[in-house]
């Protein structure tokens, strides 16, 4: 490898800043003909689709670009333009970010609406949608794919569209859709808790998945936000989901100081990214009883890199997040959430795309010390790594609250799996344990 390429890219790269395009031009198309490394290729590649307003001679160069790196992000931008996905008047520019027109004082964060407010507190059944053919209730059948009248048994089939489809984070990030939430949806805030949930369309009330308080919902007012791009439909019904709960009690020999109030069910919002890249890194090991360097790259391709957007059940979903299986899911129809409540993410995808990549960079680090041992002085870059798709989905659970030793206890049960999750310590149920078999 020579420097020649890499200074007449460099020489391009000044002329260009300067507005001297021709030279420019010359000086890049003759580093792309003297390149003797890739790098040099993709950037003579992408200024040149700077410099011609040819599309078809604009495409090959963005494609060139992306052919040798598929992270690099301006080429993809330019080529969203191109193709008509983005706007470049949507652009959003980073050292000039619109107004937030209604902060949220609490969160800190600008939200682009408000949410309908619950009013007064009361004990009513939350309408749902009524039968056609006797004007019964509609609920969500436990098959996950329609909904089931309670009174002659209708059913009326749902969408069960493939929900895989992700869309582009580079897009997201330039029109500024990663920041700022841009669908209408009708949401519910309880008055009790404080917790806000994505209600189905129509829907004139709704219990607290969380407090168990009743609302009645004013329907005047939608808050803008990111939908959801796919949902996991519930595997099961409230009955089956009360019976999965008395089998773990009873293996786990616990008794309830109280009745146990039936599980309701709960869709949680689930950020999934896509990590390409790459990681060079170097550090120092022992060998022959001496301290020698060592370095290498590390090839990365993670795919539905999960972050939970509501942290209202982050303990409880530690362990029961990574059991969804992700290629069951179907695309999002308000529909689905019949007979539950979604919960609205305070995570914007912007900041769970930063907790993804520190996760990916911490699985990169556990791979590099299980392939080479304990490495002293463990350095990288992280500059290589890029998001490159992402997509909002919905993940089903059933939870309820537990009371034992005069203490309250959350327990949630995976919807597919229908694994049991609960925040009473492991220590805590040996000791019952130990009571109950005369131990103590």
């Amino acid at each position: 490898m020579t420097e020649y390429d890499n200074d007449l890219l460099r020489e391009g790269i000044l002329h260009f800043k300067v507005k001297e395009y021709d030279l420019a031009r010359n000086y890049f198309e003759r580093a792309l003909e003297n390149a003797d490394d890739l790098q040099t290729r993709a950037q003579a590649n992408y200024y040149l689709s700077l410099l011609t307003d040819d599309p078809v001679r604009k495409r090959n160069y963005l494609e060139e670009t992306l052919a040798i790196d598929m992270t690099h992000p301006e080429a993809r931008r330019l080529l969203a333009i191109l193709d008509g996905k983005l706007n470049s008047n949507a652009i959003v520019d980073p050292d000039a970010l619109p107004a937030c027109a209604n902060p949220a004082p609490d969160a800190g964060r600008c939200t682009a609406g408000t949410g309908a407010q619950a009013t007064d507190t009361v004990a009513v059944q939350a309408d749902r949608f009524t039968c056609s053919k006797c004007g019964g209730r509609m609920v969500y059948a436990p098959d996950g794919v329609s909904l089931l009248c309670e009174y002659c048994n209708r059913n009326q089939l749902l969408s069960t569209a493939d929900g895989s489809g992700e869309q582009d984070f580079f897009i997201a990030m330039a029109n500024g859709s990663g920041q700022r939430a841009p669908v209408a949806v009708q949401t519910f805030q309880c008055q009790g808790c404080g917790a806000t949930f994505i209600l189905p369309p129509d829907q004139i009330s709704a219990t607290c998945a969380y407090c168990g308080s009743v609302h009645v919902v004013a329907l005047d007012e939608k808050r803008q936000m990111v939908e959801p791009d796919s949902l996991l439909p519930m595997a099961f019904d409230q009955k089956q989901a009360a019976s999965h709960l008395v089998n773990w009690v009873g293996e786990m020999k616990i008794t309830p100081q109280a009745q146990v109030q039936a599980p309701l069910g709960l869709y949680l919002p689930v950020w999934s990214f896509d990590i390409l890249g790459s990681l060079p890194w170097n550090g120092m090991v022992y060998r022959d009883k001496r301290q020698v360097p060592i370095s290498g790259e590390k090839e990365i391709d993670f795919n539905d890199v999960r972050i939970l957007g509501s942290q209202k059940l982050a303990g409880l979903m530690v362990q029961a997040l990574p059991e969804f299986d992700f290629s069951g899911a179907t695309r999002y129809d308000p529909r689905f959430l019949v007979g539950s409540l979604a919960d609205v993410y305070d995570l914007p995808m912007a900041e769970a795309s930063l907790e993804a990549r520190r996760i990916s960079v911490e699985r990169i680090r556990e791979i590099i010390r299980q392939e080479f041992g304990h490495i002293q002085e463990l350095k990288y870059s992280t500059a290589g790594l890029r998001i490159t798709a992402f997509k909002l989905i919905l993940v089903p659970v059933w939870v309820t609250e537990i009371k034992v030793h005069d203490r309250s206890f959350r327990v949630l049960i995976n919807g597919l799996t229908a694994s049991v999750h609960s925040e009473i310590p492991g220590r805590r149920l040996a000791d019952w344990l130990e009571n109950l078999l005369g131990g103590k």
